[in-house]
């Protein structure tokens, strides 16, 4: 299982990367496990404007349906288009191919309560 030391993560098993005032998000590997295969991804319309930890996609799996939560407030700018006709993606390559929205964030000081990679890997720990 992979953990990216560039990437802050939720407690909820997404991740953030921040460049400037974009974040790109997705699911960390850990939670594309535990989903297995990923066969259906809804992803959010342009513009839809998100608070932190409201639903912004939803991941459905042989064995579940999954929502994504947004670790960061703001307005999604772009969604990764290929999830639609290659899901799997998300399995192969959690934090590269497989990301899921970019947002432009309109609060920076949300990613004060997210996880580095280290707290992150203590959450796995204790689960």
């Amino acid at each position: 299982m992979t953990i990216k030391e560039d990437v802050l993560y939720t407690k909820e098993h997404e991740w953030v990367k921040v460049d400037g005032d974009i974040a790109t998000v997705g699911i960390s590997d850990y939670a594309q496990e535990q989903l297995g295969d990923i066969v259906y991804v809804e992803l959010p319309e342009k513009g839809k404007v998100v608070k932190q930890m409201e639903t912004v996609a939803t991941i459905e799996a042989v064995k579940t349906a999954a929502d994504v939560y947004s670790p960061v407030s703001g307005e999604v700018i772009e969604v990764n288009s290929d999830l639609e006709n290659k899901p799997e993606l998300i399995n192969e390559d959690p934090y590269g191919k497989g990301w899921i929205v970019k947002l432009k964030m309109t609060n920076p000081d949300d990613v004060k309560g997210l996880l580095s990679a280290e707290d992150y890997k203590k959450l796995l720990e204790e689960q």
